[in-house]
């Protein structure tokens, strides 16, 4: 199991911090995972002032010149509100600049700005999705395309540059809970990461058996149909510790989401609900957290990827302790777990 991070670099907690000092710090954790042998780190993308990553692939194109294996992909690219061929042509170009260490993971995102910022109607919001995917597969496995689509003119022999490093860039398709993406997945034969970021995350194992088996039915081998899990998560050498340098900046966020969705305010009995043994929260020690993960993965059928989400106010130095005990302590935890030692 590959075992990573996701960042939507939020922006400065504190006031005598800027913007540019806060990208600074981001670049520095992602070189830190590099070192401390994570697998993974993935930035998403917003078009919101909590968030600097509108533009994921210029900070994934800055990490990839300080580090040397650690796999950089987007978490989510909200496609929905792309072009399919300037995200080919970023992608491929951080391949390029990386060596061959990027990866896309598409989306339609858990927010509607970028819909009104690009001139898009909501009422079109899977079709988007669904039209622009097919259109940047069409391009990851044709130098020379046709196509034609409702919302994109047409591309009439038209070869699009430059080709990544790779021979298949890698392209995740990056699910919440609606079943027909988890379906269209499947049957598109690529690999699924699916957020859980509230609730009890085996909840989830009827919509991955509905992926597993529209993959199966499109006659993809079951090794190309991976499942990869993104939940908010922390790692500090206690429990208490965790949960005392997770748990206010999580309420803080959630609280001003859910107000904007018309949800209550976070509680602290909810936190450590959504910290048990089934919900969807890591927040704890090495051990503690390894094993979760492993429990996640068999209650999903097995997992080939998780990464934490830990955007939640913690102060800089501790998120690197963190980094550091997931590379020492939780990624040989799990694996040796996996093989059962």
């Amino acid at each position: 199991m590959e075992i990573g991070i996701d960042s939507f670099a939020a922006v400065p907690t504190r006031e005598s911090m800027t913007n540019a000092q806060a990208l600074s710090e981001l670049l520095d954790r992602i070189e830190a995972a590099d070192k401390a042998g994570l697998d993974v780190f993935g930035i998403g993308e917003h078009h919101r002032k909590e968030f600097l990553d509108s533009a994921p692939t210029m900070i994934l194109a800055a990490a990839a010149a300080r580090t040397k294996r650690i796999r950089l992909t987007s978490a989510v690219t909200v496609l929905s509100a792309a072009d399919p061929v300037r995200v080919f042509q970023n992608f491929a170009t951080l391949d390029l600049v990386s060596g061959g260490r990027a990866e896309i993971v598409a989306g339609r995102g858990s927010f509607i700005e970028a819909f009104p910022l690009f001139g898009l109607d909501l009422d079109d919001y899977d079709a988007l999705f669904t039209e622009k995917l097919k259109l940047l597969l069409a391009i990851r496995d044709n130098e020379v395309v046709n196509w034609s689509g409702e919302f994109r003119p047409a591309l009439h022999q038209q070869a699009i540059y430059p080709r990544p490093f790779q021979a298949n860039l890698p392209i995740w398709v990056g699910v919440g809970g609606t079943p027909a993406s988890f379906v269209r997945a499947g049957e598109l034969g690529l690999p699924l990461m699916v957020a859980v970021i509230g609730g009890e995350t085996y909840r989830f194992r009827p919509l991955i058996d509905l992926y597993r088996q529209a993959g199966e039915r499109a006659g993809h081998p079951p090794e190309q149909l991976k499942v990869g899990l993104h939940s908010l998560g922390f790692v500090a050498e206690t429990s208490e510790e965790a949960i005392a340098e997770y748990y206010p900046g999580y309420a803080e966020m959630f609280t001003k989401i859910g107000r904007e969705r018309g949800f209550p305010p976070v509680s602290r009995a909810r936190f450590d609900a959504q910290n048990g043994p089934t919900g969807a929260l890591l927040v704890g020690n090495p051990e503690e957290v390894a094993m979760k993960i492993l429990r996640h993965s068999e209650s999903l059928g097995g997992i080939s990827r998780f990464t934490f989400q830990m955007d939640a106010g913690v102060p800089h130095e501790k998120l690197l302790k963190a980094i550091e005990l997931i590379g020492e302590k939780v990624i040989p935890l799990v694996r040796r777990g996996m093989l059962g030692n």
